[in-house]
This record gives C-alpha cells, sequence and structure tokens, in this order.
C-alpha cells in the first residue's frame, strides 16, 4: 500500500499485560495497514542506592535482565510474523526506558508509535514518572497509549 497512513510502526514492549495489549494493538494495525512493524524493549537500569559516605557507583543492568528482555523481543517478533504481519524487526536495548526509546524514535524515524500505559495511581505516578505521558510528551511522531481496559482489536 503506497498511499497508506502508516508505512512503520513502531510498538515498545516489556512483558506486561499493558505491553501485551499494545503488541496486539500493533500487529492488528500493520496487518490492516500493510506496515513495517518494528518491536522494541528496553531492560532498564536498576537504581543503586548507597549511603552518602560511599563513592559513586554506577548504576547498571544486571545481564539476566538483558537475557530476559531479548527473550520478550523474540518472542513478540514470532508472534507478529505468525499473526501476519509482512515485515517484522525486534530491537532490545539497556538504559534508561523513556531516553532510549526516544532516541530509537529519533534515529528509526516512525509514522505511529504504540505503547501501554502502566497504569499508576495518581500518587505512584507523580513519585516514579510514566514512561507514557513522557514519550506522549517527547516523541516525534503520533504516539497510541493502549491502557489496560482496552478490548483486543477485532474482538
Amino acid at each position: 500500500m503506497a498511499d497508506s497512513l502508516f508505512r512503520r510502526i513502531t510498538v515498545s514492549i516489556d512483558g506486561s499485560p499493558n505491553a501485551e495489549a499494545a503488541l496486539d494493538w500493533s500487529i492488528d494495525l500493520a496487518r490492516k495497514y500493510g506496515a513495517d512493524l518494528v518491536i522494541i524493549a528496553v531492560a532498564p537500569i536498576v537504581p543503586v542506592y548507597i549511603s552518602t559516605s560511599e563513592p559513586y557507583v554506577p548504576a547498571g543492568v544486571p545481564p539476566s535482565e538483558i537475557g530476559r528482555y531479548r527473550e520478550i523481543v523474540e518472542a513478540a517478533v514470532k508472534k507478529a510474523e505468525s499473526g501476519g504481519v509482512p515485515s517484522v524487526t525486534g530491537v532490545s536495548y539497556e538504559g534508561v526506558v523513556v531516553d532510549e526509546i526516544l532516541s530509537h524514535l529519533e534515529q528509526h524515524p516512525t509514522d505511529l508509535f504504540v505503547i501501554g500505559s502502566r497504569g499508576l495511581s495518581t500518587a505512584k505516578r507523580l513519585l516514579l514518572g510514566s514512561v507514557s505521558s513522557a514519550v506522549v510528551n517527547h516523541a516525534p511522531c503520533p504516539v497510541l497509549v493502549v491502557r489496560p481496559a482496552a478490548t483486543k482489536p477485532g474482538a
């Protein structure tokens, strides 16, 4: 479809039920529009809390988490391929989730970015922040946030 509104759709996943819903929506849209689908996951940096008298200890991503996120991406790619998406690519990153997502979107332009809503309470959202909110505010493309109660496409 040369005149398709969506030629490339990117979805961020993390293994959560909300991310699974976002993946389902992305697969449905990519199939309907004949779009390429890019699936990304970010193994998050684990903050290290130390006393102020200790030397600086950089935060890192545990190796087991890196492998787990790669497996999540591989499973999602297989799901999209078996769901009839013509072209699927999977990428796994390590780092600060929002920063890695925005960096990917800037380096690899997409027509639509899909992400699941984490569904934090107002208090937790104020303290922890929200990845989906940050992406909505800073992404260089349209963003679809899939809410927890959203019905599966085609249902």
